[in-house]
């Protein structure tokens, strides 16, 4: 029998939440947010930071934007670290890619999706049922169990069979779900996700690779990508076995949901917030431009810049990209164009030194 029936129904469902995530949505849609330079590329930076940080990984926002846009490697991370962010980045792009083009669920897809995101860190096993490569997504050989004391997951040998199942099913979904029915699609989603992980098909990356395929159908649906935050990685690891052993996968979808519905909140407020700020600005600088004609030709992105070194002098590169959700080298480019322009000058090392206003 399908012990991890979609249960859409009035019984089951937490309808507040329906109702909250399509109006957090459609909030989020409306409000501009993602009319942001760079917006998407630092969106998906976060979904893979907190990805790689539930499994373990040190590596923050700002250090993998400097690996993936720059190629500078965090200092004090290891090599294993940043090659799983690096893998987890490539791997989300390609499957981005391919969710635009409607693609049918197989498990050559999921092992070449699975093989992406575990390229670098992957492993070669030899186990009594064979032989097996994790880094090229072949499914596991072997037992495994869900953590200490926990139940053991699908046999081995049965993973194949449910894997077709589980392709099965989720092309049948995918093809009738309404689009315009935003809480059943993130549902959907996170139904996905939950019972590929419960059938762990792989020995290693299981997590990565489940939540990576649960985005991938959010984007082929029309949806914001949900970001499982590090700080929520108990609750969400709960979650999930909580729905395991109460045959009960709604526990983890609400989970899912409430979670997404504050993220989507929280970034419009923090946008909003920041676009008081800018609007703030922008009449300091409307206020200065009629008392020196020597203001008026700065930019706009280098209006922002040079007020928040008004703000405060001591500010580096790094805070003036999280202060204003820019990258460092438009930062860096920015400062370059202010000093030129004779507007700012430094006073000593990047680190500990200041910039003197000079206009």
């Amino acid at each position: 029998s399908d012990n991890f029936t979609l249960k859409l129904t009035t019984e089951t469902m937490n309808k507040d939440l329906d109702i909250q995530i399509e109006e957090a949505l459609n909030a989020y849609l409306t409000s501009g947010v993602e009319d942001q330079v760079d917006y998407q590329k630092f969106y998906l930076y976060s979904i893979v930071t907190h990805s790689t940080a539930i499994e373990g990984s040190t590596v923050t926002e700002i250090e993998n934007q400097l690996l993936f846009d720059e190629g500078i490697a965090a200092k004090g991370r290891s090599l294993t670290e940043q090659m799983m962010n690096v893998d987890l980045k490539d791997a989300y792009l390609y499957a981005f890619r391919l969710a635009s083009e409607n693609p049918t669920y197989t498990p050559q897809l999921l092992q070449q999706l699975s093989a992406l995101v575990m390229r670098r860190t992957g492993s070669e096993y030899s186990t009594i049922a064979g032989h097996f490569d994790s880094s090229k997504g072949e499914f596991r050989l072997c037992n495994v169990s869900a953590g200490i004391g926990g139940r053991s997951y699908l046999a081995y040998s049965k993973v194949p069979h449910a894997v077709d199942n589980f392709c099965e099913w989720i092309n049948e979904e995918i093809a009738k779900i309404d689009k315009s029915d935003i809480a059943s699609c993130y549902r959907l989603s996170f139904e996905v996700h939950f019972r590929l992980v419960t059938i762990h098909p792989w020995v290693d990356g299981n997590g990565r690779t489940t939540r990576l395929v649960m985005n991938m159908i959010q984007r082929q649906l029309g949806l914001v990508p949900s970001i499982v935050r590090k700080e929520d990685k108990g609750e969400y690891i709960q979650s999930l076995v909580d729905s395991r052993e109460n045959d009960d996968s709604t526990i983890a979808q609400d989970m899912m949901l409430r979670h997404h519905i504050a993220n989507l909140n929280h970034r419009v407020s923090q946008y909003q917030e920041n676009d008081t700020v800018n609007t703030q600005s922008d009449t300091v600088n409307d206020t200065v431009n009629t008392n020196d004609d020597t203001v008026t030709g700065i930019k706009k992105s280098l209006q922002r810049v040079y007020l928040a070194i008004l703000n405060n002098p001591e500010i580096t590169h790094s805070q003036i990209m999280e202060t204003l959700h820019i990258s460092e080298s438009t930062a860096k480019r920015a400062t370059r164009d202010l000093k030129k322009l004779g507007y700012i000058a430094r006073e000593g090392s990047d680190k500990s030194g200041r910039w003197i206003i000079l206009k």
